[in-house]
């Protein structure tokens, strides 16, 4: 494959799962000088079958040719090691074997959570970016049979095939299809706990996976904390406002865009943003429990595929 300018599709991908450290870690790896990551994350080129639409809030155009998505990376010094962070890859079905056919020799690294905890932040993050619509988790899986009829689904949601909250955790399914298209070596499985326990240590085994100096110390964030609106009517209304929905609405934006330049735009919107969450509450524990003992399966599942008792760390041995 070329590495001409122009030419290049990355030598390594962050596949996801979203609101499991991927976000940290993309930010760490953008500091190492051998590597050359995308300015933007989320560009979803190999999951064509998950973008519905582009969201409303999305600063940039999403690539969807081929010439496009190498352009991205044509900036990366020629020793530099390219890479990509989607969390739609892991979820995707069709990202392992597209990302194959352009780039058979890539590293793939995954990082897995816990299921009741991941889905209970994924929720919080739908509820935040106005894809989800239901605020009360327990009643927003309870609503996924309805949702794979297409009832139940709010206009509002700009992205309704998330909303299956089941389909995010099927781990092994997900890890299989990875492991079809390329050899084992070439894909790294990280464990949320393992990553929130020691960052350092994840991070220099994610350096040393990718090919490039593991001493380099990186710089450290914590991205995309977890908050919940304080009030729904109020967050909907922002998010009608930010995104121009509605005549009204429309008009402002227009006007606003017209005489405020963006990066001031954005301050201002962030700053009203921060104003209209919170720490998020707890969920109930009736909901949890019930979705830990239908996730017991799944998480059995994984931890033979990866070798490791992953139904000890995440204590579903203790669930009936």
């Amino acid at each position: 494959m070329s590495d001409a300018p122009g030419a290049r599709v990355p030598d390594f991908f962050l596949v996801g799962h979203p609101k499991s450290g991927t976000t940290a870690l993309w930010e760490m790896l953008r500091s190492h000088p051998e590597i050359f990551m995308s300015e933007e994350k989320e560009l979803w080129y190999f999951s064509p079958e998950l973008k519905e639409r582009q969201p409303p809030r999305k600063p940039f155009a999403l690539p969807n040719d081929i010439e496009h998505y190498r352009s991205l990376f044509a900036a990366a010094g020629p020793g530099q090691r390219t890479g990509e962070a989607s969390t739609t890859y892991l979820w995707s079905p069709s990202a392992a074997g597209l990302i194959a056919a352009e780039r058979p020799d890539a590293r793939i690294i995954a990082i897995l959570r816990e299921p009741a905890s991941f889905l209970r932040s994924l929720h919080l993050q739908y509820v935040e970016s106005y894809i989800e619509t239901e605020a009360d988790f327990g009643r927003a899986l309870a609503l996924e049979p309805a949702r794979r009829e297409g009832r139940e689904i709010a206009a509002d949601s700009y992205w309704p095939q998330l909303l299956l909250y089941s389909d995010h955790i099927r781990y092994a399914e997900q890890l299989r299809r990875y492991r079809e298209h390329f050899p084992a070596e070439q894909v790294r499985v990280l464990i949320y706990d393992d990553v929130r326990a020691d960052t350092a240590a994840a991070a220099r085994e994610v350096l040393e996976f990718v090919g490039v100096d593991p001493d380099v110390a990186l710089v450290s964030t914590e991205a995309n904390p977890s908050v919940e609106p304080r009030s729904i009517r109020v967050h909907q209304m922002l998010e009608a406002l930010t995104t121009g929905r509605g005549p009204v609405a429309g008009a402002v934006k227009r006007s606003v865009q017209a005489v405020v330049p963006r990066a001031t735009r954005k301050r201002a919107l962030d700053a009203v943003r921060s104003r209209t969450v919170r720490e998020p509450s707890a969920p109930d524990e009736r909901v949890v429990a019930d979705l830990r003992d239908r996730a017991r399966g799944e998480v059995e599942l994984v931890s033979a595929l990866l070798d490791r008792d992953l139904v000890s760390l995440w204590g579903y041995d203790s669930v009936d």
